[in-house]
């Protein structure tokens, strides 16, 4: 299916969140009739939807709900050993749903209809493997196979020193002797060189067109495995100018005359700047002469880079020495940042062991917390797993999730309070709205509708409620509210 984008169903186990949220969520992923801004998805972006398909754990069973015209892959997400790269190439996007199984201890009919009345109506237990393996090492793993593909919000570092990371890559001069002419460059570290007086690189040299040169150049060796950057969009350069103007050129093949890439920025004298090249501004080059057939670069394969201050067609160009100090080159992704990893998990899981709260008026899973090995606890350690990888997400945290249809009035909360109920279908759109809003990165909340447990909410087919613009509400929500902050003194112990 790939109309708005792909989907990809991965499951482990799953508990409140059944295979009609994953159909929902497929729904509304492959939908022509959807809103501007899912519509916006790139066609060959792959969503990866993970768990949602109500506890499939066999081949068998995942064939009959799917059909067989998906490709079928095999894993679980609690042994990263069958979390094979290739079952991921191409995934840019990602709606985690996966969640430990919790069912009645005297066991359930095969549509699990005591189950579906809800947590309060029996005694529950966990089935299957555990809060701590599901939601928390799975969570691990689901990560660790996904970070590549995701990309990380602040970027990658390919060289150079950004705060406490620091990379280096191998760099040599190649300037126009090679040519028979006498300019000459090199690249040092300089230990006190940078804006903050800490280390940075330096292209520098003296530059002559004496016997028809005029050019000098530093490039890194081919490296030894090709850096992947289809996360991002672009690569950023954190540099001092002189004045002058320089080009990049980058290559995705290992043959020393190949296509190359290339793009030319200009620097402003003796201001520290950052530069930022789109990938889609790279023109493809070989030998210098624009190549119009290429095919356009792939920033999944890059394996060679290369700084150039050439005079030829360079209105700046001015013989003599030369310098530019560069603390940092990096693949950055582009503003505005949206979504890449949505995660939906749970009201509550900062409210064991609060201090002050009566539990008698909270949800079971609050309750029951300590009974049901700890599933609350470790379903926050996964969202902090989240939250730490610097990839760009959203955790939702619905209330207690209902088989009725989506449209009642919501409210949104952050800082884990509220209780209630919501529609599955209803987190399924806020999540395909979620990935696509740059309001709702790296946010967390809670969600309810307005409609009290005791009343039934349905909809009239003939005149159903309108789409709702989720932006209303992500656009109110803040960064660094989780709930924690009321555990701070009071951690939850394990």
């Amino acid at each position: 299916m790939e109309l708005c984008s792909t989907t990809l169903s991965f499951s482990s186990s799953t508990s409140h969140l059944n295979f009609q949220f994953f159909d929902f969520l497929v729904g509304k992923l492959s939908s022509t009739s959807t809103s501007q801004s899912v519509n916006s998805m790139g066609t060959s972006d792959i969503v990866l939807v993970a768990g949602g398909t109500g506890g499939v754990r066999n081949e068998e069973k995942a064939r009959k709900m799917l059909g067989s015209d998906v490709d079928l892959v095999i894993g679980d997400i609690t042994k990263d050993s069958t979390l094979s790269p290739e079952y991921f190439k191409g995934v840019k996007k990602v709606v985690n749903a996966v969640s430990v199984i919790v069912g009645p201890k005297e066991g359930d009919t095969p549509d699990r209809a005591k189950y579906s009345q809800g947590i309060k109506f029996f005694e529950p237990e966990i089935k299957g493997d555990s809060p701590e393996k599901v939601e928390y090492i799975g969570m691990r793993n689901l990560i660790k196979a996904l970070k590549n593909n995701l990309g990380l919000r602040k970027g990658k570092l390919l060289f150079g020193f950004e705060g406490d990371s620091y990379r280096q890559l191998s760099w040599g001069a190649l300037d126009d002797v090679v040519m028979g002419g006498v300019s000459e460059s090199t690249f040092q570290i300089d230990p006190n060189g940078s804006e903050n007086g800490g280390p940075t690189g330096v292209f520098k040299g003296i530059v002559s067109t004496a016997n028809n040169g005029g050019f000098t150049s530093i490039r890194t060796k081919n490296f030894s495995e090709p850096e992947d950057l289809s996360a991002y969009d672009g690569l950023e350069f954190r540099l001092k100018g002189d004045g002058r103007r320089y080009k990049v050129i980058i290559r995705t093949s290992l043959d020393w005359d190949a296509l190359g890439y290339t793009a030319g920025f200009d620097t402003e004298k003796g201001k520290w700047q950052t530069i930022q090249l789109p990938f889609s501004s790279l023109r493809p080059i070989l030998r210098a002469r624009t190549v119009l057939d290429a095919p356009p670069f792939d920033p999944s394969n890059l394996m060679f880079s290369k700084f150039e201050y050439d005079g030829k067609l360079n209105p700046t160009f001015v013989e003599g020495p030369f310098e530019l100090p560069v603390s940092s080159i990096k693949a950055y992704i582009k503003d505005p940042v949206t979504p890449r990893f949505v995660h939906v998990g749970s009201a509550g899981v900062t409210r064991p062991e609060r201090p002050g709260l009566d539990l008698s008026k909270q949800p079971p899973a609050v309750r029951l917390n300590k009974e049901l090995d700890y599933i609350l606890t470790f379903k926050l350690k996964g969202e902090d797993l989240i939250r730490e990888s610097g990839i760009p997400y959203a955790i939702v945290r619905p209330c207690a999730l209902t088989e009725e249809p989506a449209g009642a009035d919501l409210i949104f909360d952050q800082g884990d309070n509220i209780t209630g109920k919501i529609s599955r279908e209803e987190i399924a759109r806020m999540c395909v709205a979620a990935l696509e809003s740059p309001y709702a990165c790296d946010k967390t909340f809670e969600v309810k509708s307005v409609v009290p447990f005791s009343e039934p909410f349905t909809v009239d087919p003939e005149n159903p409620p309108p789409e709702k613009d989720y932006d209303i509400y992500f656009k109110d929500l803040k960064e660094g509210i989780t709930g924690k902050e009321a555990l701070q003194e009071n951690p939850i112990p394990v």
